[in-house]
């Protein structure tokens, strides 16, 4: 499908001060479509427009913190006032953080689901009176491979993504009658810095006396390792979801990298003691207990 075919849409990104958002906003602007590139804090929006200056095209750049209401109601209410309509919302915004479940406070697991489980809920709720006054609109809600199977010390962001993975398939049903589709990206592991832009450690983490120390400190350096091995570009990302919004009856979950794609095959038809067995495997090689 040429430039030329493709319908120009107005279009809510979160989360786009760095990472999968940005790229997703540049490319999309380049291609035409109108963008609302949104960030916590439009302070830090020099890289974004840096990208888009390069590719060609525009975004305009909101302040929306998806764990803030106002924000959200702010930014939906001037796209509403400029554009007059939504076709496309890409909930991104989110990070991970590191830690055993007895190192993380129940502040942690709540600060991440409040930001990477409620605050897309908190967006999509906003966001859907605008996008049902039109048919053919679309939610892409970015998920994770850590959706459809969890690894020790990344606990609490999974679950964040099993329970998105829930409400997508959920939400999915109900906006239907509204000709709405609801989507699930899940991006496996991707190099540069995007990993270290969105990971935090919880503060027991480096804690010499937790229990888990040593078993974190392993499982840090194995996924920085398995980073910086990693042949995925996450522009792979960017172009995946300007497919799912051009197409016309996108899957609704879908994994736009290789590996991403192998171990959801190896998760759905493994028997779940052989695929535990051998992440077990894999995970824990080369690690010694003091226990």
């Amino acid at each position: 499908m040429s430039s030329s075919e493709i319908k120009p849409r107005t279009i809510l990104i979160t989360g786009c001060s760095s990472g999968f958002g940005l790229l997703t906003a540049a490319r999309l602007a380049a291609a035409g479509h109108r963008v609302y590139a949104t960030m916590r804090n439009p302070d830090k929006q020099a890289p974004l427009i840096s990208e888009v200056n390069r590719r060609g095209g525009e975004v305009a750049v909101l302040r929306l913190d998806v764990t803030d209401p106002t924000t959200i109601d702010a930014a939906l209410q001037t796209i509403a006032q400029e554009a007059g309509n939504l076709d496309v919302l890409v909930n991104n915004a989110g990070y991970g953080i590191g830690g055993a479940f007895e190192d993380l406070s129940e502040e942690d697991i709540r600060e991440q689901f409040e930001t990477n489980f409620f605050g897309v809920q908190n967006v999509t709720r906003a966001a859907i009176p605008l996008m049902r006054q039109q048919t053919g609109a679309k939610i892409i809600n970015m998920s994770s491979v850590q959706g459809f199977y969890a690894t020790p010390g990344f606990g609490a962001y999974s679950a964040t993504k099993w329970a998105l993975e829930a409400f997508s398939e959920s939400l999915r049903y109900e906006l239907s009658i509204f000709g709405i589709d609801v989507l699930l990206i899940r991006p496996g592991t991707f190099r540069t810095k995007i990993f270290d832009e969105n990971v935090r450690y919880a503060k027991n983490f480096f804690n010499t006396s937790s229990p888990y120390y040593e078993l974190s400190q392993h499982v840090k350096k194995l996924v920085e390792d398995h980073v910086a091995r990693s042949k995925n570009d996450p522009e792979d990302v960017a172009k995946h979801v300007e497919m799912l919004i051009n197409v016309k009856n996108p899957p609704f979950r879908s994994i736009p990298d290789r590996g991403g794609r192998f171990m959801y095959r190896l998760r759905r038809f493994l028997p779940f003691r052989v695929f535990y067995g051998m992440v077990y495997g894999q995970i824990f090689k080369g690690y010694r207990s003091e226990s």
